[in-house]
This record gives structure tokens, sequence and C-alpha cells, in this order.
């Protein structure tokens, strides 16, 4: 699990970051907005920690954006705000949950584990990003209507990357998620799988879903 911490208390910060490593998270911290905006285009996360009033961004703006692309990813507000309205603004701009400063590290650790429960035990049969469907009970893939035949490693590439639309993934992150961590696959077997699919979802069709990022990894997304 892999979880984004974005607060501009650099003492705060550095705890939090350090007491979820103790609990065996991945975690990534940071301390504006812009650089919490850059690490969730660029990074897969289970879980964002957001401060709400964050120089360059707020977490509120952050949290939007997310939503407005289509993101599920948890959030749970921090803030130092105690107000009714403060807390309906964040949950009306689609928090998951929110917790006011200063806090208890167990509380925090218990809604992080409350929260990550709760994402994963959701049961969503269809992904879909722009006319690309996926509907997982029957492992069927189609795109403006026309179904698409995958093999089991293309379908498990384009799940990843349609679970994690918009986000940057490595191509290690990729792997993990096709093969066991152990794989000892040559350096280019995502790229294989990749154009593999490239020639069934984008060449057929005018707009290209899946995008290279240079020295980095692929990403699944419309662009206009």
């Amino acid at each position: 699990m892999r979880i984004l911490v974005a607060e501009d208390e650099r003492d705060l910060l550095e705890i939090t970051v350090k007491r979820l490593k103790a609990e065996g998270y991945g975690v990534d911290g940071c301390a504006n907005g812009e650089d919490a905006a850059y690490y969730l285009e660029h990074t897969a996360y289970d879980l964002a920690i957001l401060d709400i009033m964050m120089p360059g961004k707020d977490g509120l703006t952050i949290l939007r954006e997310l939503r407005r692309q289509g993101s599920s990813l948890p959030v749970l507000l921090l803030t130092a705000l105690d107000a009714i309205g403060d807390r309906v603004e964040g949950l009306d701009a689609g928090a998951d949950d929110y917790l006011t400063k200063p806090f208890a590290f167990d509380e925090l650790l218990a809604r992080v584990r409350m929260l990550l429960r709760r994402h994963s035990g959701q049961k969503t049969d269809q992904l879909t990003v722009g006319d690309l469907s996926m509907t997982l009970s029957t492992r069927t893939v189609s795109r403006g209507g026309r179904e698409i035949s995958l093999s089991a490693k293309e379908f498990a590439v384009l799940e990843c990357l349609m679970r994690n639309r918009g986000a940057v993934l490595t191509r290690s992150q990729l792997e993990s998620h096709v093969w066991d961590y152990d794989f000892e696959g040559g350096s280019n077997i995502i790229d294989v799988y990749v154009r593999y699919l490239r020639k069934k979802i984008d060449e057929p069709f005018e707009k290209k879903l899946i995008h290279t990022v240079r020295g980095v990894g692929y990403t699944l997304r419309e662009e206009p």
C-alpha cells in the first residue's frame, strides 16, 4: 500500500511519514500543494492525506481536481480548522474522512486502516475510460461498442492502467501487478505488452488512450 502525505508543517510531516513507514506502508511526503499535485499525477497511490491549508495549492483544490478527473482515490483531509462549515466543505468536495489537528497518531492510523479497508473492499465490476470499457466479472473489453480480444497478460496490464487512470505507472509497478515480485523477465517486457495493447485498443481508433511518459512509464487517459 502506498500513501501520499502532503503537510506544510515540517515536523508533523516528518513524524507522520515516519509513523506510517513503521506500520509497513510505502510513503511519499511533501510540504506544498504543487508538489502534492505532481506526485498524484505521476504515482499510483492507495490513499492521500492532504492538509487543507498549504502553499501553492490548498488541499481542497487538489481534492476537487482529483474528483473532476474521475479519481476515486481515498482522501483524508487534515486541518487546524474545526468549524462545522469547513468540515462540510471538505466532505462535499469529495473527502472520505476529516481529521482536525492536533490529533493522536493512533487515531490517524485507525482512520488510514479504515479507509484502505473500505476502498479495497469496493467491488467495481466496470472500469471505463472514455469509450473504452472493461467488465471484470466476464473479463471482456470493448471500445466504441466493438469487443476486443485480449490475452490474460494484456488484460492484466490494461486493468492496472484503467484502475489508475490519469496516473503515470512505472514499468516496475506494472510488472509487480501482472507478475510475481520475483519475476525475472527482460527489462522491456512491459513495453512489449503495451505495444500489443496499442495495436488493439488505440491503432483502430482516432483518439489514443495509452501515452508514454518518457523515462518514467505509461499512463491511460483521454486527451483533448
